[in-house]
């Protein structure tokens, strides 16, 4: 058996399995979605598999429970090749009257959903995956718990051993699972790969439309210099084409198609109870879902972030979301974005179901940098009406090349991601 990286999402799979009969596991290709999911499963069936791929979809269509039959937890990969198959496994959930029955992995948002009579509420739990955080793939140390700080019981002492170099590369390579063990030049090629084949071919097995290549380079390119911002579709369409010869419905409708193969995942706008009455922005704040997507949309490699560090810190940025959203939906909890029309901002909000949130500004490095976060992080705590809901378990300036995590004086969290874990 070829060597498994432990994820962060096997043990919240393991939980879903106990409280519904399916479980769906989406997210973009290459993530790792079916190899997760056959740590997890006792039978496996293939749906996308050249031999028997055309059979399969017949005898979904003729008799679907055929497919099913199988030791349970039973794993169905790419199972939106068959739609008819969810009413089917909702069906058999109900009748058969067991837990963890089934695992369902998925590379797209189904486009049409007239197969589907049901929505399967009740039966299925969704989960989405995505490449692997720095823990997961060993570049961080780990020695920061996300969840200790929540639980004020991090008097955090640790060292980061990640350069500004390193940092660079593990931008432009990604979380991408077959990367990660890849000697470095090769391990770079991967995101470009990635990159070809959802302008290629990806974008449009969305709903079987063939699109413009050369408008979604325009597309992703004006995405990447966007990221970390609230950037309207219109703004988006005029960075694209100043003379207008691309609509914004155009640029809409590929950013859609983009979301459904998960290739984009914005983040949400974050509204707490505030002492004034400030008008909070709630525009959905612009990223990739991994940064090596910008990297390659933009025809960029390490030497050249270090050589911009203004690039290098909105890309760094990505980084950090992508692995703040993995490890805080282990714990619960959602990452959104700050901004209100003072000009007031908090670059992540980690917001638990139990109420506990941490708010949390991202620097690339430097202290002038580090300062301005921290000062940051106090003007959003003032702002917080406290008497309506909990203070912040935490603030935390999340750096790319400091080397210490440690808490200041006043409280405030230094962490670098090289030290950082769920």
């Amino acid at each position: 058996m070829k060597f498994y990286r432990k994820r962060i999402v096997d043990e919240i799979l393991e939980r879903k399995l106990e409280g519904k009969g399916a479980v769906l596991i989406e997210g973009p290709k290459w993530c790792g979605k079916t190899t997760t999911a056959e740590q997890h499963a006792k039978s496996v069936l293939y749906m996308d598999d050249p031999e028997n791929k055309n059979q399969n979809i017949l005898m979904s269509e003729i008799n679907p429970k055929i497919l099913l039959k199988g030791d349970t937890p039973r794993l169905i990969d790419e199972w939106q090749l068959a739609p008819k198959l969810w009413d089917a496994i909702r069906f058999e959930v109900d009748h058969r009257d067991n837990l963890g029955q089934f695992i369902l992995t998925g590379s797209s948002v189904l486009n049409n959903t007239n197969e589907i009579s049901h929505s399967g509420t009740g039966r299925f739990a969704y989960l989405l995956m995505r490449p692997m955080s720095l823990y997961e793939s060993n570049d961080s140390n780990g020695e920061v718990s996300l969840a200790k700080l929540f639980n004020n019981k991090e008097n955090i002492i640790a060292n980061s051993s990640l350069t500004l170099e390193r940092l660079a590369f593990l931008i432009c390579r990604g979380g991408w699972p077959r990367a990660i063990d890849m000697r470095d030049e090769i391990a770079l090629d991967q995101a470009k790969d990635y990159y070809d084949a959802v302008i290629r071919s990806d974008i449009n097995r969305v709903d079987n439309v063939q699109k413009n290549t050369e408008k979604i380079k325009k597309l992703m390119k004006s995405y990447a210099r966007n990221q970390g911002t609230q950037a309207s579709n219109s703004t988006l369409t005029k960075d694209i084409d100043e003379n207008n010869k691309m609509c914004e419905e155009t640029v809409a409708y590929y950013i859609d198609s983009l979301k459904k193969i998960f290739v984009i995942e914005e983040v949400e706008a974050w509204n707490p109870n505030l002492r004034s009455k400030t008008a909070i922005r709630t525009s959905l704040t612009r990223y990739f879902i991994d940064p090596s997507i910008a990297v390659a949309a933009l025809g960029l490699g390490p030497e050249d972030l270090i050589n911009d560090l203004n690039t290098f810190g909105f890309l760094f940025e990505t980084l950090c979301i992508r692995d703040l959203r993995i490890y805080s939906e282990s714990l619960n909890g959602n990452v959104y974005h700050y901004r209100d029309k003072d000009g007031q901002e908090c670059d992540a909000v980690i917001h638990l179901r139990n109420g506990k949130y941490g708010l949390i500004e991202i620097k690339l490095g430097g202290d002038k940098l580090i300062e301005e976060g921290v000062n940051t992080l106090k003007s959003m705590e003032r702002k917080i009406d406290t008497s309506k809901m909990n203070k912040p378990s935490f603030l935390m300036v999340l750096t790319g090349s400091g080397k210490y995590a440690y808490k200041r004086e006043d409280g405030v969290y230094i962490v670098p991601i090289g030290c950082l874990k769920n």
